[in-house]
């Protein structure tokens, strides 16, 4: 079951949190967003398979597009979750991650376009790193993975 964040103010008559939900049709941007990049993501895998349906060149443009949408919408998608700013730090990080490899599949015969692959590789390698590391401190957000994972039981990971 997935938990939305919450923002907890104090009730000032009993002294304990109100949780209120972040609202609904702002949580809707980076999903629709989100949609949108799988679509462009699937007609790649289409490109792939069928090799003359795109130009050669559209679909350089098509997987630049795909990169860069997803980085915005993750961006948005942190926004709205209100992140800590060395949570947010990092996920500016990695949106820079996947728009540089984006600069590098739009222009791969620019003469940076190995710098730009390089500096992407660099920034996910350093994500996963940081991540490894447990830094900085995720709140609990059950949306990935790697945060808010509970111990079972009496068993301390």
């Amino acid at each position: 079951m997935q938990k939305a964040l919450t923002v907890s103010f104090q009730n000032s008559r009993d002294n304990e949190p109100v949780n209120v939900p972040p609202d609904r049709p702002h949580r809707l941007v980076p999903i629709v967003l989100g949609s949108i990049t799988l679509a462009a993501a699937a007609m790649l895998l289409v490109q792939d398979a069928f090799p003359g349906l795109l130009r050669i060149r559209s679909h350089d443009a098509l997987a630049a597009f795909t990169l860069t949408m997803i980085a915005i919408a993750y961006l948005i998608y942190q926004l709205m979750h209100w992140p800590a700013s060395m949570e947010f730090a990092k996920a500016v990080m990695l949106a820079a991650a996947f728009l540089f490899w984006a600069a590098n599949q739009f222009w791969p015969n620019l003469p940076h376009a190995t710098l730009f692959n390089d500096i992407a590789i660099g920034l996910f390698v350093f994500d996963v790193f940081l991540v490894m590391l447990g830094w900085p401190p995720a709140s609990a957000d059950r949306s990935f993975a790697e945060t808010g994972v509970e111990s079972r039981g009496s068993e301390q990971f």
